[in-house]
């Protein structure tokens, strides 16, 4: 590969704009989108509506469904979700690329990690800066930027951004699967897996489980003996959950919380064991069910009822042939701009599991460069909001140019 003429102008035009890049996200930071919080979730979405009707094509809100949720008493809830932002470019193009990101955060509306400030050493230190408020400003840069190309006719293009991922993507993944369907290529925006820019490769696959537990309540002097015990059956399956772990390579269970309790003097009736499982393919998933039900088991009888909500969100995604043949364009690419482009596996999650699962080939660590994500220390360096910026707007000219075989790469898949 070599950088054209056109191809530099349009990057040296991008590398000028670090610092609208970089204003835009920490503004969009600076209203609090907690995956829960449905008011900042909705200002967000007029937020980021305005700024990518900027794009050419159709922007529609997609309405999502509510999801089930079980409250620390038992019961069932509905949680709204605000709609998905979708933009839809060019759809009849002969190379579709999808480019996904989430404008949920994991800090909610009480959170006192509410804006963004410079650290000492430069970083920007704020909630959703990296994750990922500033990888969907990228997003918008790089399309904007690579909308001014000559040969940008050539390549269509759908933009998802979600309000769930941070929770699992239960009511935007059909969405997902749907825009994952129609594409060639995808692009997601989590940040660098490590601050200096390294992509994740091979991902675990991950889900979530909640298990309610129904006994009966009694005093528990005048009458133990009539009362069955939710949480001593809670604690019998949570100690058979965590047992699973270290009995196959890769697979992980995390027993995570467990809701329940009364008074002192009454047996409790009511409990909820809450866990994640990680796996490293579809054989360790199937293994983890069967474990799963077999734990199951444990606390049931004798007046007791157990039930399982929830299930697994998110397939593995392994770094097949399609993927290193894309992630090796990838490195190319960066070559060009002077990025060194690395990659590792990781055992988190993200949209770019839903779009693997698919037969989407996809690079989902394309946002900022930054570190400790979900936490009150998250952090994201400001130059690298326009040097990612000119990744993703190279890569897409080169998709465009067809020195990146986007329908191959999509075959490769298709053939494993």
């Amino acid at each position: 590969m070599r950088l054209s003429p056109e191809e530099s102008a349009v990057l040296n035009t991008l590398g000028e704009q670090g610092s609208v890049i970089v204003d835009r996200a920490v503004g969009w930071c600076a209203v609090n989108s907690g995956s829960r919080n449905v008011a900042g979730l909705e200002t967000t979405v007029g937020l980021l509506s305005d700024a990518f009707a900027a794009l050419p094509g159709d922007l529609v809100l997609r309405p999502l469904a509510s999801s089930i949720e079980i409250a620390a008493d038992g019961r069932e809830k509905e949680q709204p979700h605000t709609p998905a932002i979708a933009v839809t470019v060019r759809p009849d193009a002969a190379v579709q690329v999808v480019l996904t990101g989430h404008y949920d955060t994991v800090f909610p509306a009480d959170s006192r990690f509410q804006t963004v400030v410079t650290r000492a050493d430069g970083a920007l230190n704020g909630p959703g800066i990296a994750d990922m408020k500033g990888g969907i400003s990228v997003i918008l840069a790089a399309l904007q930027a690579f909308e001014t190309h000559a040969d940008a006719a050539r390549i269509g293009y759908r933009v998802l951004l979600s309000p769930d991922e941070e929770i699992g993507s239960m009511a935007s993944g059909p969405v997902l699967a749907e825009f994952g369907r129609l594409g060639h290529v995808g692009l997601t925006y989590e940040p660098s897996m490590l601050p200096d820019g390294t992509l994740a490769s091979e991902r675990k696959g991950s889900g979530n489980f909640h298990i309610r537990i129904t006994g009966r309540t009694a005093h528990a002097g005048r009458a133990f003996n009539e009362g069955r015990n939710a949480i001593t059956a809670a604690a019998r399956i949570a100690g058979a959950l965590d047992a699973l772990n270290g009995r196959r390579d890769g697979v992980t269970l995390n027993v995570a919380k467990i809701d329940g309790g009364s008074p002192l003097n009454v047996v409790p009736d009511i409990a909820v064991v809450r866990f994640n499982v990680r796996f490293p393919d579809a054989d360790a998933a199937a293994w983890l069910e069967a474990g799963i039900a077999a734990a199951l088991r444990v606390g049931e009888g004798d007046g007791l009822g157990v039930s399982l909500h929830g299930g697994i969100t998110r397939a593995a995604k392994p770094f097949n042939a399609a993927q290193t043949e894309l992630f090796g364009k990838v490195k190319e690419v960066g070559g060009l701009l002077g990025q060194e482009i690395a990659w590792k596996p990781s055992g988190g999650v993200c949209e770019g599991n839903n779009l693997f699962a698919v037969g989407l080939p996809n690079v989902d660590t394309l946002g900022v460069c930054g570190g400790d994500i979900h936490s009150e220390n998250e952090f994201a360096w400001p130059d690298s909001f326009a040097e990612r910026a000119q990744l993703s707007a190279l890569i897409l000219m080169k998709l465009a140019s067809g020195e990146i075989d986007a329908r191959g790469i999509r075959a490769l898949m298709e053939s494993r």
